[in-house]
């Protein structure tokens, strides 16, 4: 995996572990009924990311795997939120999809008591 030089491995890692928990949590919520696989990216070691398996549809899983792709090779240090970066590198589909996968799972987490994810976005 090839990281910027001045790009903070700390951050990285607990930015990607975000994603994973909010793609996860989305998943499970909207496609319950749907076939889950592991999530599997060959870059990532999802299990060191996460810190255990995550099991997504294959729609949640091309996402993530985009998300993790655009979050490690993103060239803006300091790393600004996505919506208030001037390039904006997701595909169209993927900002839409990940937009309503964090306005979604962000409430849903805040409501059950995760405060943890919200100070995410604050600091």
């Amino acid at each position: 995996m090839m990281l910027p030089i001045a790009q903070d491995p700390r951050k990285l890692r607990r930015d990607l572990r975000t994603l994973a928990v909010f793609v996860e949590n989305y998943c499970d919520r909207k496609h319950r009924g749907t076939e889950k696989q592991p999530f599997f990216i060959k870059t990532h070691d999802i299990l060191a990311i996460r810190g255990r398996e995550v099991c997504l549809c294959a729609e949640c899983s091309k996402l993530l795997a985009h998300a993790f792709v655009k979050r490690t090779c993103c060239p803006m240090i300091p790393k600004p939120w996505c919506k208030h970066c001037p390039k904006h590198c997701y595909h169209p589909a993927y900002r839409e999809k990940m937009r309503e996968v964090m306005r979604s799972s962000g409430m849903s987490m805040v409501l059950h008591g995760r405060i943890d994810y919200l100070l995410h976005f604050l600091f």
